[in-house]
């Protein structure tokens, strides 16, 4: 009798080749000079030094939930205040995202998280979409953390999403402290952007729009 050979489907051939999702933005005004590395497929790496400790506090949490590699280096008019540092790292770490993403074909697009730091809960949901947009809701009591002045927290999420082209929403369901309603809010955002950078093997190959694009 004749007998019938099976093989395994070699599914290897029909895996997306895995491309370097890296980027390095350099921006230089009369008032700061930023430099941002970033690698999208990182394990969590960071060295941020912007001459704001709280800042570099937050972006060592966008790095460790988000399973990015950061490097942050600026310098910038801080003896006046830190908000033209401030804002001009989150346009920068927006750049490196959006080059990093290139035509952002095959991510997941959308993430979202909940998270808890002590009394503190704090929930975001974000969309690579090509449209930005954010929708803010912390209510943080005090005016300062140290010496970090917290109105800046809004004009860091301003500028990352202004250049990174995502829409975001931040919400607010319980807290009392201030430093853990800011940082909940950086380990949310980092783990619902690890989740929307993720490349979902189902479309790897195509842009996640009904559209065709982003």
């Amino acid at each position: 009798m004749p007998t019938t050979e099976h093989k395994t489907p070699n599914f290897a051939k029909s895996q997306p080749a895995i491309l370097s999702r890296t980027a390095s933005v350099r921006r230089t005004t009369k008032e700061t000079d930023v430099e941002v590395t970033v690698n999208l497929d990182g394990q969590g790496k960071c060295h941020a030094d912007t001459g704001i400790p709280f800042l570099d506090h937050m972006l060592n949490q966008i790095s460790s939930h988000g399973l990015l590699d950061l490097d942050v280096r600026a310098t910038g008019d801080v003896e006046i205040d830190d908000h033209h540092t401030n804002e001009d790292v989150g346009i920068t770490l927006g750049q490196a995202l959006a080059q990093a993403l290139g035509d952002r074909k095959g991510i997941v697009r959308f993430g979202h998280f909940v998270a808890p730091l002590d009394e503190s809960l704090i929930q975001v949901a974000l969309d690579f979409s090509g449209r930005p947009h954010l929708s803010y809701g912390l209510d943080i009591p005090t005016q300062r953390v140290g010496t970090y002045d917290t109105q800046l927290v809004r004009e860091f999420f301003v500028a990352i999403v202004n250049h990174s082209q995502m829409t975001l929403h931040i919400r607010q369901l319980d807290g009392i402290n201030s430093h853990h309603i800011i940082e909940a809010t950086f380990k949310a955002f980092a783990r619902a952007m690890r989740m929307a950078l993720e490349i979902d093997p189902r479309r790897a190959n195509t842009i996640p729009s009904s559209k065709g694009v982003l």
